[in-house]
């Protein structure tokens, strides 16, 4: 079931498993306990989780109603959007899951029309290109302020 009214958040269904972008439906706690075991995002507060998919479009993914993955948009819904912290637990690894997760995203009707979408990924490349996402087109024009131990040395990201 696909939902493409843009009051309503889109929904996807398939055997034991339901991906939605409703912000209702996602469990920060879940989340954290991934996230904070990442590669890029060790150690990771549970209160930057919980304000990072406050102030996301996220779109998670279900399985007999517990949230099994999850992918996180920072976005205007105009013209960009970043796509971010995007799993799937182990055990249900193999099962479309991600793939859901992706085609909702390109589905959703708040992210229709937009100019770009960015993500950085380690190992995931097959599973991007398969919706679109390509090496950037022009690479000495981006920039990036990037902090990778900022959970572990306890401090909030600055310029510096």
């Amino acid at each position: 079931m696909k939902e493409m009214d843009a009051s309503k958040p889109v929904a996807q269904d398939s055997p034991g498993y339901t991906v939605s972008s409703d912000p209702a439906r996602i469990d920060a706690k879940a989340a954290h306990a991934f996230l904070s075991r990442s590669y890029w995002a060790q150690s990771i507060p549970y209160e930057t989780v919980e304000r990072a998919l406050s102030n996301s479009l996220c779109i998670g993914a279900f399985h007999e109603g517990t949230q099994v993955g999850l992918a996180r948009l920072v976005t205007d819904r105009a013209t960009f959007a970043y796509l971010a912290d995007v799993y799937v637990l182990e055990e249900h690894r193999g099962r479309g899951v991600s793939k859901m997760m992706m085609q909702a995203m390109r589905d959703h009707p708040e992210l229709q029309g937009l100019r770009r979408m960015l993500l950085a990924t380690r190992d995931a490349h097959g599973l991007y290109a398969q919706f679109g996402f390509k090496p950037l087109m022009a690479p000495d024009r981006m920039m990036e302020i990037n902090q990778p131990d900022i959970y572990t040395r306890g401090g909030r990201a600055s310029a510096g």
